[in-house]
């Protein structure tokens, strides 16, 4: 077993931004036209952490992993849970272990070395034993485990608008191919440009119920970013890209800033919320994301960091691209502690075994 394969020792911190342009990022069914999820008071864009989980999940199935909570369109959630627990449990002799507690901790240990996204975010387990050797090891089973790495909702940094236009277009295009077409996709609701922020949390307490390693932390490290890239390609959610993933890992127990997310903001340069179209009409102020981590910095492990190549930031009076960032980090917590993520370089070090 290598040092990335040990469970976790430290818990670490995450701050993921992606935007929208021209998209749908979370649509809400129960406003009965789908409508991106708008805060009412703020008129901030919502994305719920149930919909970033589905993005990380559908990656990590691309990438060839054991996936517990499949997508539904594709497999369905019933079939493929049964199908991947009762697999593991065929594998093993009942009258090879002492006790059911020993048989189940065998069956859940290799199923979660099979199960990528329960290591990561938990579940829910049901399963029926059809051999009744296996009946008293299934009852030792747990009802659920509880996810180490938690994802709090997403909001825009900034009002957004919703882009009529496609409505229209879409209502317009229905009625001119006929009228056995007049309902096509009416409900076409997209909001015109989001910089998305999200705020996440990798406890090392929870890390060891489902054996989530140094190698599944570092992973992360690629997969937000890869999984915006790819699995955002559906109509209404094309028009997404990460734009800045930062990991902080803390060397103290159960330290931990909190909300980092909320020490990012549109820099004084950007154009005003109704004018945003996209990502080159804004900057990103970093300086008290900067601040809090240099007064933080003797217990600070180290930063691992990947910003778009379009984003500009603000720290002070100056601003800048990717490297500019990058220098302020180092300057703050240590050259040492800061690591630039490569993510199509380090992509293939997080990939399952043959």
């Amino acid at each position: 077993m290598t040092d990335t394969d040990t469970t976790i020792e430290n818990r670490s911190e995450i701050v993921f931004l992606y935007d929208a342009v021209d998209a749908n990022p979370n649509g809400n069914p129960l406003s009965g036209a789908n409508r991106p999820r708008i805060d009412p008071h703020t008129q901030e864009c919502v994305v719920t952490d149930v919909r970033l989980k589905r993005y990380l999940r559908d990656q990590l199935a691309a990438d060839g992993h054991g996936v517990y909570i499949r997508n539904i369109k594709e497999d369905g959630y019933a079939a493929t849970r049964k199908e991947l627990l009762e697999s593991r449990l065929k594998e093993f002799d009942p009258d090879e272990h002492d006790t059911a507690e020993e048989m189940a901790e065998a069956v859940f240990g290799e199923f979660l070395d099979h199960s990528a996204d329960v290591r990561y975010f938990g579940a829910t387990m049901s399963v029926d034993a059809k051999d009744d050797k296996l009946e008293a090891a299934v009852d030792a089973l747990p009802d659920h485990f509880t996810g180490p790495v938690q994802f709090s909702p997403g909001k825009s940094l900034h009002p957004v608008m919703e882009n009529e236009e496609y409505n229209s277009l879409t209502s317009v295009i229905a009625t001119q191919e006929g009228k056995e077409q007049g309902g096509f996709d009416l409900d076409d609701h997209r909001i015109q440009y989001g910089l998305i922020g999200f705020h996440g949390l990798v406890d090392e307490h929870g890390a060891a119920s489902t054996k989530l390693s140094e190698a599944d932390v570092r992973r992360l490290d690629t997969l937000c970013w890869r999984a915006l890239k790819n699995q955002t390609i559906s109509r209404s959610k094309v028009g997404q890209e990460p734009r800045l993933y930062l990991r902080v890992e803390y060397d103290e127990e159960s330290f931990h800033l909190g909300g980092l997310d909320k020490d990012l903001t549109l820099g004084e340069e950007s154009e005003p919320p109704e004018q945003l179209r996209n990502v080159r009409d804004l900057t990103l102020d970093v300086s008290s994301i900067i601040d809090r981590l240099d007064r933080a910095g003797d217990r600070i492990a180290s930063v691992r960091v990947v910003t778009s190549d379009v984003l500009t930031v603000e720290h002070g009076d100056e601003t800048g691209g990717p490297e500019f960032l990058y220098d302020a980090l180092r300057d703050a917590v240590g050259t040492d502690t800061v690591e630039v993520i490569d993510v199509y370089e380090e992509r293939a070090e997080t990939l399952p075994e043959a």
